[in-house]
């Protein structure tokens, strides 16, 4: 019974989201892990989804929840782009975002983070937490990992980056998350923007560092166990 409970259970991105501001733009990045139950749905999901060509929403919770809200708030921002003949603001989507999120909060499970780039105010990042409330931040994080990070950033963080440091901060993190949560996992990908336009990256999972404690990666768990150095667990 329990097993088919699993099974059948709706699928949720515990997950690791960050968006961060640098000198000149944004860095948004996110774990690929969307799980089922106790099982991993899909192990490298893209949780960056592009709204607009400046901007992009990290995506946590409930995946059917943040990709309707994605799809929804993509649809306004096209229209609104037509009506205006330029793109939509960081500001304008972070702003639809909360009034889908605050009028359905009784029946939504999603977190979000939205990163642009924009001529008027240049990089930002929106944090619209469960509830739809809308909090513009220097750097945001969400999701089941973000609970490991907190102390993390308020050391790391700094005003005034560089792309490169805000990118490599954004990839120890989510790699740091990964280590201890167990809701993420998987590759980390990156997303940049900034006045030049947007960057991905892509990070695969046995190219990430290794934390205290971890395991080197293994092709399979018979490698594990028929390794000569591997000593029994302790329970």
């Amino acid at each position: 019974m329990d097993l088919e409970m699993n099974l059948n259970a709706p699928h949720s991105m515990g997950t690791t989201i960050i968006g961060v501001t640098y000198n000149g733009g944004v860095v948004l990045g996110a774990d690929s892990r969307t799980s089922t139950g106790m099982y991993v749905a899909n192990r490298a999901s893209d949780k960056i989804t592009q709204l607009t060509d400046n901007v992009y929403v990290c995506r946590s919770g409930s995946a059917a929840d943040s990709q309707i809200v994605s799809d929804y708030v993509r649809y306004f921002l096209h229209q609104h782009t037509i009506q205006l003949g330029q793109s939509a603001t960081s500001k304008v989507a972070a702003n639809l975002i909360r009034l889908l999120s605050y009028n359905n909060k009784n029946m939504l499970e999603t977190g979000l983070i939205v990163g642009g780039w924009d001529k008027y105010e240049g990089g930002k990042i929106y944090a619209i937490p469960l509830g739809g409330t809308l909090i513009e931040q220097p750097f945001a994080i969400g999701g089941s990992g973000s609970s490991y990070l907190y102390g993390f950033f308020d050391q790391a963080w700094k005003e005034g980056m560089t792309k490169d440091e805000a990118e490599q901060l954004v990839v120890k993190a989510v790699s740091l998350a990964i280590a201890r949560d167990g809701a993420s996992g998987g590759v980390v990908r990156t997303v940049i923007i900034n006045s030049e336009g947007v960057t991905r990256n892509f990070y695969p999972g046995d190219k990430l560092q290794l934390w205290h404690e971890e395991l080197e990666p293994q092709n399979s768990l018979l490698d594990l166990l028929n390794s000569s150095n591997s000593e029994p667990m302790n329970i």
